[in-house]
């Protein structure tokens, strides 16, 4: 199952996993779009906003139906948001945390008893390097990112040795329709943005491997290690490059 499956690393996940020979249950808002990766990939589609209640419970029985058991779950859905945090809406706070927090840990929530009880299964959720280290002018991303890091982190240890791994991908910028959609584009010369079926190839790798993390590219997990090591230098050296 793989949601924000219309596009971007959702998009491209799907068509790496129907290349495989998987069957795959495409999840998204645009059902439109959803029909296009739908007769590339001939998997089953569900047309849905996640962040409605109770949605999550109709995708995970739904799933249940087409695909009989779930071996992957890959929650690829996000919203993005940039601009100055005093002049961002209560609405679209909320918003934000509803799509990238609360409708993946809903889902995973439905899906997982059933993984649980056949003792296998994979977790594969899709964070940002906002969330690792907090970037300025994505505030209220950046906590929702940094949100789903502690559920990663506490979700894992919680099925550990359970038959369950979970996954957190970290991609830096990657060449999606995500700035345009946010509404601010992308205007840094460095790092450049990185190819959607680049991000979406590592991250499954990982998966199927059970890695607990995979940074993409890879030298931003460096940069995770001096912000551990040493978060004075790290932040003097955010202040200097942003």
């Amino acid at each position: 199952m793989v949601t924000g499956a219309s596009s971007g690393i959702g998009r491209e996940s799907a068509l790496l996993l129907a290349a495989m020979n998987c069957q795959v249950l495409l999840v998204g808002r645009n059902g439109v779009a959803l029909d296009e990766v739908a007769a590339s990939t001939e998997g089953h589609r569900i047309a849905v906003d996640l962040s409605v209640p109770g949605s999550e419970a109709a995708v995970a029985s739904r799933g249940e139906d087409l695909l009989g058991d779930l071996d992957l779950l890959v929650c690829a859905a996000g919203l993005g948001s940039a601009g100055p945090y005093d002049q961002l809406s209560y609405e679209a706070l909320a918003e934000l945390v509803a799509v990238n927090l609360l409708s993946p840990m809903a889902l995973v929530r439905a899906v997982l008893p059933a993984m649980l009880e056949r003792g296998h299964g994979r977790i594969l959720l899709v964070g940002s390097v906002a969330g690792a280290f907090g970037v300025r002018g994505e505030v209220a991303y950046s906590a929702t990112k940094a949100a789903l890091v502690g559920f990663a982190n506490a979700l894992r240890s919680e099925v550990s040795g359970r038959g369950i791994s979970v996954t957190l991908c970290f991609p830096g910028a990657v060449d999606t329709p995500f700035f345009h959609r946010r509404g601010a584009p992308y205007v840094r010369r460095w790092p450049r943005p990185q190819p959607a079926r680049l991000v979406a190839e590592r991250m499954l790798f990982a998966a199927g491997r059970g890695h607990a993390e995979v940074w993409v590219p890879r030298w931003l997990s460096l940069a995770a290690r001096v912000h551990g090591a040493a978060p004075p230098l790290y932040r003097r050296l955010a202040g200097v490059f942003g």
